[in-house]
């Protein structure tokens, strides 16, 4: 597993996304010869295979059998990678914790397909919401308190509630 991580020059750090084993990052930067804006950051013990993806584009490759398959599953990955990023934005233009946290919640359970299920770690999920972690944990609390949801550790049911 791999954090994807925005850092400032006072060490503040967001995590942007998760790759899994078997996942690819940075697929962008690569295809557009970018340094790399992010930091990469090994959450467990892992290997990483750097490729330079600049050949693909030359042309040269373009009648082998294997480029357009290529080339199409690339594609494929840019556009979920659109998908998560727009996640995270719609997760983090909430103005208050609440709001960061109902975007979120509800992004999990649909995705999930359950009202119950279990998430990241607190610091992990506070580091995406780009919150401080005592404020999520207070936030969590009062929606507990509230009736909207139950959760142990990273264990999480929400509730419907009459509005």
């Amino acid at each position: 597993c791999v954090h994807i991580e925005s850092s400032d020059f006072w060490g503040t750090h967001s995590i942007l996304s998760s790759v899994e084993a078997g996942g690819v990052f940075a697929e962008t930067y690569a295809l557009c010869g970018e340094a790399l804006m992010v930091d990469a950051v090994a959450a467990k013990d892992c290997e990483i295979l750097f490729l330079s993806l600049l050949p693909l584009l030359d042309g040269d490759n373009a009648a082998e059998s294997w480029h357009s398959k290529l080339m199409q599953r690339i594609l494929l990955l840019t556009a979920q990678k659109n998908l998560t990023l727009s996640t995270r934005i719609f997760c983090t233009s909430a103005k208050n914790v609440r709001g960061r946290l109902l975007t979120y919640l509800s992004g999990e359970a649909a995705r999930q397909g359950r009202y119950e299920f279990d998430i990241p770690n607190r610091q992990q999920l506070a580091d995406y919401l780009n919150l401080d972690r005592s404020a999520l944990s207070k936030e969590l609390s009062r929606m507990r308190d509230e009736g909207m949801l139950a959760y142990r550790r990273n264990h999480f049911i929400l509730y419907k509630t009459e509005n």
